[in-house]
């Protein structure tokens, strides 16, 4: 790139056009690249204005933006300039602890993410028809240089993809991983092919887990599209409530985020849900990408064994195989997903730490966490549900992964 290139700051995403965001790589099913709905405008957007990310949740817009002279957007990284760090799901309140116990100051911190979504995706987007190595390098670059501008404390850049770690690395940034549980189609026919690759006893189990979760007279739908009408969102983010009440304390996201997703992505979006006696019971909520089906989040009003198993795993996986799907993305943590099929894949994210001190102790921390994640992952793979030597056959292993709590 040889043309004056500047990096710009915008702090609310309404000021950003979708046609001009569609020209980034994975942000429109129309677009260049795989889609990924979570960077769509449609999403993004629907955080802002629902008032769900926002400075008063902690939440502050600020997206970086490659631009050349004439103002055309090259690239981009979305994020956002935290007062805490809730609804992040890579986890840095000991740093942040250990670093004011100094007598340092760690929030305000940058965080390029997509709000609470542990889903793993492009971070360093770049429009079509621009040189992508080039443009990742600059974005990275940029970065460090806004977070040393604004003297904050760190920037962080959370579930990005591993090929994109390079250019993070080169430009000082410390990486981390982690563990998720994805399922990965290889191909087969239905779910019932799919339980063929099981030791027996695990394949018997999750049949009787199966029948078990839909007794009581339970029945699943699947709704997506005109389905998601706002009385559907009325019973489903009294689920959200419900459940998130009890685990979170303050669920995040608002009423108003299901209506206009629901207006914008509707296609992008399929719900889970279980009725008994003619009325919804639970449902989870998934999100439907160019490759892969993301889980999100799910609740209920009541309790039955193994419902939850069946919206968010089971169905999930029935649904990958229908449409073609090449994986399920099932949230965050949770090794009980194993034994239902998904297998451990690493995740990524990386940190620029600006103090000389912090960031020593971090790197020292970061180096044998890895260490750890690699261990756990090694033990939980020989712990598949798989039969022994079906697990070659169920696509690319942790560390190659592309990456319903």
């Amino acid at each position: 790139m040889t043309e004056p290139l500047s990096i710009r700051i915008e702090k609310s995403f309404a000021a950003i056009t979708p046609e001009r965001w569609s020209r980034l790589a994975g942000t429109s099913r129309s677009g260049h690249g795989i889609y990924n709905p979570f960077l769509s405008h449609a999403y993004l957007s629907a955080m802002e204005e629902s008032g769900s990310a926002i400075a008063k949740t902690g939440w502050l817009g600020h997206h970086t933006l490659l631009e050349d002279a004439s103002g055309t957007l090259l690239g981009a990284i979305p994020g956002y300039l935290k007062s805490h760090s809730q609804g992040e799901y890579v986890f840095d309140h000991g740093w942040a602890d250990a670093f004011e116990r100094a007598g340092g100051q760690y929030y305000p911190k940058i965080q390029c993410s997509i709000p609470f979504t542990p889903a793993t995706g492009p971070r360093l987007l770049v429009s079509e028809g621009q040189d992508e190595a080039s443009v990742r390098a600059t974005l990275a670059a940029g970065l460090q240089q806004v977070t040393r501008q604004l003297g904050v404390s760190s920037a962080h850049v959370t579930f990005l993809p591993e090929e994109e770690l390079p250019f993070f690395e080169e430009a000082g940034y410390l990486h981390r991983t982690d563990q998720q549980f994805h399922f990965i189609n290889a191909g087969y026919a239905d779910h019932d092919a799919f339980l063929e690759t099981l030791a027996s006893r695990k394949r018997k189990a999750l049949k009787k887990e199966r029948r078990t979760a839909v007794e009581n007279g339970i029945t699943i739908d699947w709704l997506t599209g005109s389905d998601l009408t706002e009385d559907i969102w009325d019973q489903f983010f009294a689920f959200y409530m419900d459940t998130g009440s009890r685990k979170w304390g303050r669920p995040y996201l608002t009423r108003g985020f299901y209506s206009l997703i629901g207006e914008r992505m509707a296609d992008d979006i399929l719900l889970v849900m279980a009725k008994r006696t003619g009325r919804y019971i639970a449902g989870a909520i998934n999100f439907i990408g160019g490759d892969a089906l993301y889980g999100r989040h799910w609740g209920s009003i009541e309790d039955h064994p193994f419902l939850h198993f069946e919206v968010c795993y089971h169905q999930a996986i029935d649904f990958a195989l229908a449409k073609g799907l090449k994986r399920v993305e099932a949230g965050a943590q949770g090794e009980h997903k194993l034994a239902r099929g998904y297998l451990p894949v690493t995740t990524h994210s990386v940190h620029f730490i600006a103090h000389p001190g912090l960031r020593r102790a971090v790197a020292d921390h970061l180096e044998r966490e890895r260490r750890d994640v690699e261990h756990v992952g090694e033990y939980l793979e020989a712990h598949s549900p798989f039969r022994k030597g079906e697990r070659q056959q169920q696509g690319p292993s942790r560390d190659e992964g592309e990456d319903c709590q």
